[in-house]
Protein backbone atom coordinates (compact mmCIF):
# COMPACT_ATOMS: atom_id res chain seq x y z
CA UNK A 1 0.00 0.00 0.00
CA UNK A 2 1.61 3.39 -0.84
CA UNK A 3 2.15 5.81 1.75
CA UNK A 4 1.08 9.55 1.57
CA UNK A 5 3.79 12.20 2.38
CA UNK A 6 2.46 12.63 5.73
CA UNK A 7 2.95 9.35 6.92
CA UNK A 8 6.80 9.71 5.42
CA UNK A 9 7.13 12.97 6.82
CA UNK A 10 6.19 11.37 10.52
CA UNK A 11 8.01 8.33 9.85
CA UNK A 12 11.06 10.22 9.57
CA UNK A 13 9.94 11.90 12.16
CA UNK A 14 9.67 9.17 14.51
CA UNK A 15 13.09 7.67 13.57
CA UNK A 16 14.98 11.45 14.84
CA UNK A 17 13.07 11.19 18.07
CA UNK A 18 14.21 7.89 18.56
CA UNK A 19 17.88 8.65 17.98
CA UNK A 20 17.00 11.78 20.69
CA UNK A 21 15.70 9.50 22.93
CA UNK A 22 18.78 6.83 22.45
CA UNK A 23 20.93 9.48 23.49
CA UNK A 24 19.22 9.98 26.96
CA UNK A 25 16.90 13.05 26.28
CA UNK A 26 13.64 12.51 27.80
CA UNK A 27 13.34 16.60 27.21
CA UNK A 28 13.28 17.95 23.77
CA UNK A 29 14.31 21.35 22.64
CA UNK A 30 13.26 22.84 18.98
CA UNK A 31 16.71 22.77 17.84
CA UNK A 32 17.16 19.41 18.31
CA UNK A 33 14.44 18.51 15.36
CA UNK A 34 13.54 20.30 12.13
CA UNK A 35 10.62 22.31 12.46
CA UNK A 36 8.90 19.95 9.94
CA UNK A 37 9.50 16.96 12.16
CA UNK A 38 8.33 18.78 15.38
CA UNK A 39 5.35 19.88 14.03
CA UNK A 40 4.89 16.14 12.26
CA UNK A 41 5.32 15.11 15.91
CA UNK A 42 2.89 17.86 17.87
CA UNK A 43 0.88 16.74 15.37
CA UNK A 44 0.37 13.31 16.18
CA UNK A 45 0.78 13.20 19.82
CA UNK A 46 4.05 12.43 20.18
CA UNK A 47 5.11 15.71 21.57
CA UNK A 48 3.88 17.86 24.01
CA UNK A 49 5.06 21.59 24.66
CA UNK A 50 6.05 22.75 27.99
CA UNK A 51 7.09 25.78 27.29
CA UNK A 52 7.74 27.72 23.90
CA UNK A 53 10.99 26.04 22.84
CA UNK A 54 10.77 22.71 24.89
CA UNK A 55 8.77 20.01 24.37
CA UNK A 56 8.19 16.25 26.31
CA UNK A 57 7.53 13.08 24.37
CA UNK A 58 4.23 11.29 25.27
CA UNK A 59 1.80 8.77 23.96
CA UNK A 60 -0.40 9.49 20.78
CA UNK A 61 -4.35 9.27 22.48
CA UNK A 62 -3.25 10.44 26.20
CA UNK A 63 -5.56 12.76 27.96
CA UNK A 64 -4.07 16.16 27.45
CA UNK A 65 -4.96 16.50 31.16
CA UNK A 66 -2.45 13.18 32.14
CA UNK A 67 0.37 14.55 33.97
CA UNK A 68 2.54 11.42 33.32
CA UNK A 69 4.54 12.25 30.52
CA UNK A 70 5.40 15.94 32.39
CA UNK A 71 6.42 14.17 35.79
CA UNK A 72 8.68 11.45 33.44
CA UNK A 73 10.73 14.95 31.88
CA UNK A 74 10.16 17.32 34.81
CA UNK A 75 13.71 17.56 36.11
CA UNK A 76 15.29 16.72 32.99
CA UNK A 77 13.76 20.11 31.65
CA UNK A 78 14.63 22.14 35.12
CA UNK A 79 18.39 20.84 34.28
CA UNK A 80 18.46 21.93 30.62
CA UNK A 81 16.01 25.23 30.80
CA UNK A 82 18.26 26.18 33.82
CA UNK A 83 21.27 25.55 32.29
CA UNK A 84 20.93 27.00 29.00
CA UNK A 85 19.55 30.32 30.65
CA UNK A 86 22.20 30.46 33.74
CA UNK A 87 25.04 28.40 32.62
CA UNK A 88 26.84 27.11 36.07
CA UNK A 89 25.48 30.44 38.14
CA UNK A 90 22.04 28.26 39.70
CA UNK A 91 21.53 25.89 42.18
CA UNK A 92 17.57 24.94 43.94
CA UNK A 93 16.68 26.29 46.84
CA UNK A 94 17.65 24.84 50.24
CA UNK A 95 14.48 22.88 50.61
CA UNK A 96 14.58 21.02 47.39
CA UNK A 97 17.82 20.22 47.49
CA UNK A 98 17.15 18.48 51.06
CA UNK A 99 14.28 16.77 49.34
CA UNK A 100 16.83 15.28 46.31
CA UNK A 101 19.16 14.41 49.22
CA UNK A 102 16.60 12.83 51.28
CA UNK A 103 14.65 10.46 48.01
CA UNK A 104 11.69 12.34 48.18
CA UNK A 105 9.44 10.99 45.51
CA UNK A 106 6.73 13.49 45.51
CA UNK A 107 8.42 16.71 43.09
CA UNK A 108 7.16 20.04 44.56
CA UNK A 109 4.76 21.91 42.28
CA UNK A 110 7.45 25.28 42.59
CA UNK A 111 11.05 25.15 42.39
CA UNK A 112 12.72 28.10 43.39
CA UNK A 113 16.01 28.80 41.74
CA UNK A 114 18.98 30.77 43.26
CA UNK A 115 20.92 32.85 40.79
CA UNK A 116 22.64 35.92 39.84
CA UNK A 117 21.19 35.88 36.74
CA UNK A 118 17.96 35.53 37.98
CA UNK A 119 14.71 38.11 37.66
CA UNK A 120 12.34 37.50 39.95
CA UNK A 121 10.41 35.64 37.49
CA UNK A 122 7.77 33.20 37.52
CA UNK A 123 7.88 29.89 34.62
CA UNK A 124 4.51 28.26 34.66
CA UNK A 125 5.05 24.63 33.77
CA UNK A 126 2.03 22.15 32.81
CA UNK A 127 -0.20 20.71 35.75
CA UNK A 128 0.11 24.07 37.32
CA UNK A 129 3.83 23.67 38.45
CA UNK A 130 6.04 26.95 38.25
CA UNK A 131 9.71 27.96 38.38
CA UNK A 132 10.76 31.15 40.12
CA UNK A 133 14.08 32.50 39.20
CA UNK A 134 15.15 34.23 42.29
CA UNK A 135 17.78 36.77 41.62
CA UNK A 136 20.74 36.83 45.11
CA UNK A 137 23.58 39.23 45.79
CA UNK A 138 26.12 36.73 46.53
CA UNK A 139 26.12 33.87 44.77
CA UNK A 140 26.98 30.76 46.54
CA UNK A 141 30.49 28.76 46.38
CA UNK A 142 31.21 26.37 43.88
CA UNK A 143 32.15 24.05 46.49
CA UNK A 144 29.10 24.03 48.45
CA UNK A 145 27.05 22.59 45.11
CA UNK A 146 26.58 19.30 43.85
CA UNK A 147 24.53 17.84 41.32
CA UNK A 148 21.74 14.92 42.89
CA UNK A 149 19.68 13.21 39.88
CA UNK A 150 21.15 16.14 37.93
CA UNK A 151 20.11 18.83 39.55
CA UNK A 152 22.35 21.40 41.34
CA UNK A 153 21.51 21.39 44.60
CA UNK A 154 23.38 22.64 48.02
CA UNK A 155 25.22 20.15 49.67
CA UNK A 156 23.37 18.80 52.12
CA UNK A 157 25.40 20.36 55.49
CA UNK A 158 24.66 24.26 53.21
CA UNK A 159 21.24 22.79 53.02
CA UNK A 160 20.60 21.68 56.40
CA UNK A 161 21.81 25.54 57.86
CA UNK A 162 19.79 27.56 55.06
CA UNK A 163 16.18 25.78 55.66
CA UNK A 164 13.80 27.56 57.76
CA UNK A 165 13.58 26.18 60.94
CA UNK A 166 9.86 25.48 60.24
CA UNK A 167 11.31 22.55 57.57
CA UNK A 168 11.65 20.73 60.89
CA UNK A 169 8.16 20.68 61.62
CA UNK A 170 6.27 20.67 58.07
CA UNK A 171 8.64 18.19 56.31
CA UNK A 172 9.50 16.21 59.74
CA UNK A 173 10.62 13.26 57.72
CA UNK A 174 12.79 14.21 55.47
CA UNK A 175 14.80 16.50 58.46
CA UNK A 176 14.66 13.06 59.91
CA UNK A 177 16.31 11.87 56.83
CA UNK A 178 18.55 14.69 56.11
CA UNK A 179 20.16 14.09 59.72
CA UNK A 180 20.94 10.61 59.51
CA UNK A 181 22.86 11.36 55.94
CA UNK A 182 25.29 13.00 58.01
CA UNK A 183 28.23 10.73 58.05
CA UNK A 184 29.87 12.76 60.70
CA UNK A 185 29.77 16.68 61.96
CA UNK A 186 33.26 17.77 60.00
CA UNK A 187 31.42 19.56 57.16
CA UNK A 188 28.68 20.78 59.04
CA UNK A 189 30.80 22.46 61.40
CA UNK A 190 32.99 23.85 59.21
CA UNK A 191 29.97 25.58 57.58
CA UNK A 192 28.99 26.49 60.69
CA UNK A 193 32.08 28.13 61.71
CA UNK A 194 32.72 29.99 58.93
CA UNK A 195 29.37 31.54 58.91
CA UNK A 196 29.24 32.16 62.27
CA UNK A 197 25.74 30.01 62.40
CA UNK A 198 25.51 30.28 66.49
CA UNK A 199 21.67 29.97 66.72
CA UNK A 200 21.80 27.74 63.97
CA UNK A 201 24.25 25.52 65.52
CA UNK A 202 21.85 25.75 68.94
CA UNK A 203 18.65 24.33 66.48
CA UNK A 204 21.03 21.40 64.48
CA UNK A 205 22.26 20.35 67.60
CA UNK A 206 18.45 20.14 69.58
CA UNK A 207 17.46 18.34 66.02
CA UNK A 208 20.40 16.23 65.63
CA UNK A 209 19.36 15.04 69.94
CA UNK A 210 16.49 14.50 69.08
CA UNK A 211 16.91 12.37 65.34
CA UNK A 212 19.41 9.93 68.00
CA UNK A 213 22.62 11.37 66.75
CA UNK A 214 23.71 12.58 70.20
CA UNK A 215 27.25 11.72 69.28
CA UNK A 216 26.95 14.35 66.41
CA UNK A 217 25.09 16.79 68.44
CA UNK A 218 27.68 16.37 71.30
CA UNK A 219 30.44 17.15 68.80
CA UNK A 220 29.01 20.17 66.82
CA UNK A 221 28.16 21.60 70.68
CA UNK A 222 31.76 21.59 71.71
CA UNK A 223 33.26 22.32 68.46
CA UNK A 224 30.95 25.90 68.15
CA UNK A 225 32.09 26.64 71.97
CA UNK A 226 35.63 25.96 71.73
CA UNK A 227 35.75 28.55 69.02
CA UNK A 228 34.09 30.75 71.26
CA UNK A 229 30.26 30.87 70.12
CA UNK A 230 27.45 30.44 72.23
CA UNK A 231 25.07 28.09 71.26
CA UNK A 232 21.92 27.67 73.17
CA UNK A 233 20.40 23.61 71.91
CA UNK A 234 16.64 23.93 71.40
CA UNK A 235 14.91 21.30 69.54
CA UNK A 236 12.73 22.36 66.39
CA UNK A 237 10.65 19.47 65.64
CA UNK A 238 6.99 20.04 67.30
CA UNK A 239 6.87 15.93 67.22
CA UNK A 240 9.56 13.64 68.41
CA UNK A 241 10.80 11.73 65.32
CA UNK A 242 11.05 7.81 65.75
CA UNK A 243 13.87 6.35 66.59
CA UNK A 244 15.99 4.88 63.56
CA UNK A 245 19.16 2.47 64.11
CA UNK A 246 21.50 4.79 62.19
CA UNK A 247 24.35 2.72 60.08
CA UNK A 248 26.78 4.63 58.40
CA UNK A 249 26.22 5.81 54.90
CA UNK A 250 22.67 4.19 54.77
CA UNK A 251 20.45 5.24 51.30
CA UNK A 252 18.13 7.83 52.25
CA UNK A 253 15.24 5.42 50.41
CA UNK A 254 16.00 2.48 53.18
CA UNK A 255 15.39 5.11 55.79
CA UNK A 256 12.19 6.69 54.42
CA UNK A 257 10.40 3.53 54.00
CA UNK A 258 11.33 2.76 57.40
CA UNK A 259 10.21 5.68 59.03
CA UNK A 260 6.76 4.91 56.52
CA UNK A 261 6.47 1.90 58.13
CA UNK A 262 7.14 3.08 61.71
CA UNK A 263 4.58 6.11 61.39
CA UNK A 264 1.83 4.18 59.35
CA UNK A 265 1.45 0.65 61.03
CA UNK A 266 -0.36 1.55 64.20
CA UNK A 267 -3.36 3.50 61.58
CA UNK A 268 -3.45 0.21 59.89
CA UNK A 269 -3.67 -2.16 63.59
CA UNK A 270 -6.64 0.28 63.95
CA UNK A 271 -7.98 -0.11 60.46
CA UNK A 272 -8.63 -3.35 60.45
CA UNK A 273 -10.72 -6.39 62.11
CA UNK A 274 -8.91 -8.68 64.72
CA UNK A 275 -6.91 -11.46 63.19
CA UNK A 276 -8.12 -14.61 62.53
CA UNK A 277 -4.91 -16.47 63.15
CA UNK A 278 -2.95 -19.26 61.19
CA UNK A 279 -6.05 -21.71 60.43
CA UNK A 280 -6.41 -25.24 62.00
CA UNK A 281 -7.54 -27.05 58.96
CA UNK A 282 -5.29 -25.94 56.10
CA UNK A 283 -6.39 -27.62 53.54
CA UNK A 284 -9.56 -26.29 53.82
CA UNK A 285 -8.33 -22.69 53.97
CA UNK A 286 -6.42 -23.40 50.46
CA UNK A 287 -9.85 -24.81 48.87
CA UNK A 288 -11.05 -21.46 49.31
CA UNK A 289 -8.19 -19.67 47.91
CA UNK A 290 -8.52 -21.77 44.80
CA UNK A 291 -11.88 -20.99 45.09
CA UNK A 292 -11.18 -17.38 44.75
CA UNK A 293 -9.20 -17.37 41.40
CA UNK A 294 -11.43 -17.13 38.49
CA UNK A 295 -13.13 -14.11 40.70
CA UNK A 296 -9.31 -12.70 41.63
CA UNK A 297 -8.12 -12.82 37.54
CA UNK A 298 -10.83 -11.54 36.16
CA UNK A 299 -10.97 -8.38 38.25
CA UNK A 300 -7.01 -8.59 38.93
CA UNK A 301 -6.38 -8.41 35.25
CA UNK A 302 -8.97 -5.94 34.54
CA UNK A 303 -7.69 -3.17 36.79
CA UNK A 304 -4.56 -3.28 35.08
CA UNK A 305 -6.32 -2.53 31.50
CA UNK A 306 -6.44 -6.26 30.07
CA UNK A 307 -9.75 -7.41 28.26
CA UNK A 308 -10.17 -10.50 29.94
CA UNK A 309 -13.45 -12.76 30.14
CA UNK A 310 -14.80 -15.50 32.78
CA UNK A 311 -14.49 -17.73 30.23
CA UNK A 312 -10.95 -17.37 29.07
CA UNK A 313 -9.57 -17.79 32.46
CA UNK A 314 -11.94 -21.13 32.55
CA UNK A 315 -10.20 -22.48 29.62
CA UNK A 316 -6.56 -21.00 31.31
CA UNK A 317 -7.54 -22.73 34.46
CA UNK A 318 -8.29 -26.06 33.02
CA UNK A 319 -5.80 -26.20 30.64
CA UNK A 320 -8.22 -25.83 27.70
CA UNK A 321 -6.43 -22.85 26.22
CA UNK A 322 -4.51 -23.88 22.94
CA UNK A 323 -3.18 -20.56 21.43
CA UNK A 324 -1.92 -22.79 18.58
CA UNK A 325 -5.73 -24.19 17.81
CA UNK A 326 -7.59 -21.08 18.45
CA UNK A 327 -6.73 -17.66 16.53
CA UNK A 328 -8.60 -15.75 19.09
CA UNK A 329 -7.25 -16.80 21.58
CA UNK A 330 -3.53 -15.94 19.76
CA UNK A 331 -4.47 -12.86 18.98
CA UNK A 332 -5.11 -11.58 22.04
CA UNK A 333 -2.19 -10.30 24.90
CA UNK A 334 -4.62 -10.77 27.12
CA UNK A 335 -4.66 -14.25 26.72
CA UNK A 336 -0.87 -14.25 27.47
CA UNK A 337 -1.56 -12.19 30.98
CA UNK A 338 -4.36 -14.68 31.94
CA UNK A 339 -1.85 -17.50 31.15
CA UNK A 340 0.89 -16.01 33.30
CA UNK A 341 -1.56 -14.69 36.31
CA UNK A 342 -2.62 -18.68 36.46
CA UNK A 343 0.92 -19.82 36.60
CA UNK A 344 1.95 -17.10 39.01
CA UNK A 345 -1.23 -17.83 41.58
CA UNK A 346 0.24 -21.35 41.58
CA UNK A 347 2.90 -20.82 42.87
CA UNK A 348 1.32 -17.31 45.33
CA UNK A 349 -0.38 -20.70 46.92
CA UNK A 350 2.90 -22.45 47.18
CA UNK A 351 4.04 -19.67 49.03
CA UNK A 352 0.63 -19.20 51.37
CA UNK A 353 1.12 -23.11 52.26
CA UNK A 354 4.98 -22.72 53.11
CA UNK A 355 3.93 -19.86 55.62
CA UNK A 356 0.82 -21.69 57.01
CA UNK A 357 3.10 -24.83 57.68
CA UNK A 358 5.77 -22.72 59.69
CA UNK A 359 7.76 -20.21 57.33
CA UNK A 360 7.68 -16.45 58.49
CA UNK A 361 5.74 -14.67 55.73
CA UNK A 362 8.76 -12.00 55.10
CA UNK A 363 11.31 -14.99 54.83
CA UNK A 364 8.56 -16.59 52.38
CA UNK A 365 8.25 -13.70 50.44
CA UNK A 366 12.03 -12.87 49.49
CA UNK A 367 12.66 -16.73 48.60
CA UNK A 368 9.97 -16.21 46.09
CA UNK A 369 8.61 -13.35 44.83
CA UNK A 370 11.00 -13.88 41.99
CA UNK A 371 9.43 -16.60 40.89
CA UNK A 372 6.18 -14.93 40.66
CA UNK A 373 7.19 -12.17 38.84
CA UNK A 374 8.75 -14.76 36.16
CA UNK A 375 5.40 -16.96 35.87
CA UNK A 376 3.92 -14.11 35.21
CA UNK A 377 5.22 -13.19 32.35
CA UNK A 378 6.61 -15.85 30.97
CA UNK A 379 3.72 -16.37 28.60
CA UNK A 380 4.89 -13.95 26.58
CA UNK A 381 8.77 -14.16 26.36
CA UNK A 382 7.38 -17.48 25.05
CA UNK A 383 4.90 -15.95 22.61
CA UNK A 384 7.50 -13.08 21.49
CA UNK A 385 5.56 -10.44 23.45
CA UNK A 386 9.00 -10.31 25.34
CA UNK A 387 12.66 -10.67 25.28
CA UNK A 388 14.31 -13.58 27.52
CA UNK A 389 16.13 -10.89 29.35
CA UNK A 390 12.82 -9.42 30.46
CA UNK A 391 12.37 -11.94 33.27
CA UNK A 392 15.42 -11.45 34.84
CA UNK A 393 14.53 -9.49 37.03
CA UNK A 394 14.38 -5.65 38.84
CA UNK A 395 14.28 -2.98 36.43
CA UNK A 396 17.13 -1.55 35.13
CA UNK A 397 15.60 1.73 33.84
CA UNK A 398 13.05 4.94 35.59
CA UNK A 399 9.42 4.14 35.37
CA UNK A 400 6.28 6.40 35.98
CA UNK A 401 2.54 5.58 37.22
CA UNK A 402 -0.02 6.98 35.05
CA UNK A 403 -1.81 9.44 36.57
CA UNK A 404 0.45 10.16 39.93
CA UNK A 405 2.69 12.32 41.29
CA UNK A 406 4.04 9.97 42.89
CA UNK A 407 7.60 8.84 41.06
CA UNK A 408 9.20 5.56 41.90
CA UNK A 409 12.57 6.12 43.07
CA UNK A 410 15.56 5.18 40.71
CA UNK A 411 16.72 1.42 39.62
CA UNK A 412 19.62 1.57 41.63
CA UNK A 413 17.28 2.29 44.79
CA UNK A 414 15.36 -0.19 44.26
CA UNK A 415 18.00 -2.34 45.47
CA UNK A 416 18.46 -0.88 48.58
CA UNK A 417 14.48 -0.88 48.99
CA UNK A 418 13.63 -4.23 48.22
CA UNK A 419 15.78 -6.35 50.51
CA UNK A 420 14.48 -3.10 53.27
CA UNK A 421 10.93 -4.04 52.74
CA UNK A 422 11.39 -8.13 53.24
CA UNK A 423 13.26 -7.20 56.59
CA UNK A 424 10.54 -5.40 57.63
CA UNK A 425 7.81 -8.23 56.88
CA UNK A 426 10.40 -10.26 58.71
CA UNK A 427 10.37 -8.39 61.74
CA UNK A 428 6.22 -6.88 61.61
CA UNK A 429 3.90 -9.79 63.98
CA UNK A 430 0.96 -8.31 62.59
CA UNK A 431 -0.35 -10.03 59.26
CA UNK A 432 -3.17 -6.62 59.11
CA UNK A 433 0.09 -4.29 58.75
CA UNK A 434 2.38 -7.11 56.44
CA UNK A 435 -0.93 -6.96 54.00
CA UNK A 436 -1.28 -3.50 54.02
CA UNK A 437 1.89 -1.91 54.42
CA UNK A 438 3.48 -4.81 51.86
CA UNK A 439 1.16 -4.41 48.89
CA UNK A 440 1.71 -0.69 49.36
CA UNK A 441 5.62 -0.13 49.54
CA UNK A 442 5.91 -2.87 47.20
CA UNK A 443 3.88 -0.69 44.47
CA UNK A 444 5.66 2.37 45.93
CA UNK A 445 9.02 1.08 44.89
CA UNK A 446 7.84 -0.06 41.54
CA UNK A 447 10.52 -2.55 41.66
CA UNK A 448 9.40 -4.20 38.04
CA UNK A 449 9.09 -3.08 34.34
CA UNK A 450 5.51 -4.30 34.39
CA UNK A 451 3.13 -6.64 37.09
CA UNK A 452 3.47 -4.06 39.71
CA UNK A 453 -0.06 -4.05 40.66
CA UNK A 454 -0.60 -7.87 40.58
CA UNK A 455 2.87 -8.48 42.24
CA UNK A 456 1.24 -6.03 45.41
CA UNK A 457 -1.60 -7.42 45.22
CA UNK A 458 -0.54 -10.99 45.40
CA UNK A 459 1.59 -9.73 48.16
CA UNK A 460 -0.87 -8.43 50.11
CA UNK A 461 -3.38 -11.91 49.59
CA UNK A 462 0.11 -14.19 50.98
CA UNK A 463 0.22 -11.80 53.98
CA UNK A 464 -3.02 -11.71 54.57
CA UNK A 465 -3.02 -15.33 54.87
CA UNK A 466 -0.56 -15.55 57.10
CA UNK A 467 -3.17 -14.33 59.55
CA UNK A 468 -5.62 -16.43 58.66
CA UNK A 469 -7.44 -13.62 57.12
CA UNK A 470 -9.73 -14.80 53.90
CA UNK A 471 -8.27 -13.96 50.12
CA UNK A 472 -9.55 -10.57 48.83
CA UNK A 473 -10.56 -9.39 45.65
CA UNK A 474 -10.02 -5.82 44.75
CA UNK A 475 -12.53 -5.35 41.92
CA UNK A 476 -12.98 -3.32 39.30
CA UNK A 477 -15.33 -0.99 40.04
CA UNK A 478 -13.85 0.00 43.05
CA UNK A 479 -10.63 0.93 40.93
CA UNK A 480 -10.86 4.75 41.00
CA UNK A 481 -11.14 4.42 45.19
CA UNK A 482 -8.45 1.61 45.21
CA UNK A 483 -5.78 4.05 43.06
CA UNK A 484 -6.74 6.87 44.96
CA UNK A 485 -6.11 5.61 48.31
CA UNK A 486 -2.30 4.78 47.03
CA UNK A 487 -2.03 7.71 45.89
CA UNK A 488 -3.12 9.61 48.88
CA UNK A 489 -0.63 7.44 50.56
CA UNK A 490 2.33 7.62 48.60
CA UNK A 491 1.73 11.73 47.91
CA UNK A 492 0.91 12.77 51.28
CA UNK A 493 1.69 10.26 53.79
CA UNK A 494 -1.46 9.04 54.84
CA UNK A 495 -2.35 5.44 54.87
CA UNK A 496 -5.89 5.26 56.80
CA UNK A 497 -7.90 5.29 53.28
CA UNK A 498 -6.01 2.44 52.02
CA UNK A 499 -5.84 0.65 55.12
CA UNK A 500 -9.73 0.85 55.59
CA UNK A 501 -10.29 0.03 51.89
CA UNK A 502 -8.69 -3.46 52.11
CA UNK A 503 -10.73 -3.87 55.24
CA UNK A 504 -13.41 -3.55 53.50
CA UNK A 505 -13.14 -5.11 50.39
CA UNK A 506 -12.14 -8.19 52.50
CA UNK A 507 -16.12 -8.18 53.79
CA UNK A 508 -17.38 -8.57 49.94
Amino acid sequence: MATTPAQRRLAESLTALKRLQDDGKTVIKSGDLTRLQRESLVKNGFLRQIVKGWYMPCRPGEDIGDSTPWYASMRDFIQGYCTERFGEQWHVSAEYSLFLHTGKTITSRQVVIHTPLGQNGLLKLPDNCSILDYKVKDFTAAGKIQTVERIRVLTLPVALIRVPEAFFTTYAHDAHIALHQLRDASNLNRELLEGGHSSIAGRLVGALRASGRGDLADNVLATMRAAGFVVNESNPFSVAPPTLVFTRAQSPYVLRIRLMWQAMRETVLYSFPPEPGIPADIEKFMEAVEENYKTDAYHSLSIEGYRVTPELIQKVATGDWNPDSNDTDAEMKSAMAAHGYWLAHNEVKTTIRSILTGTNPGTAFRQDHASWYRNLFAPNVDAGFLKPADLAGYRTDKVFIRGATHVPPSQDAVRDMMPELCDLLEAEPNASVRAVLGHFLFVYIHPYFDGNGRLGRFLMNVMLASGGYPWTVIRIEHRPEYMAALETASSRGEIKPFAEFIARSMQL
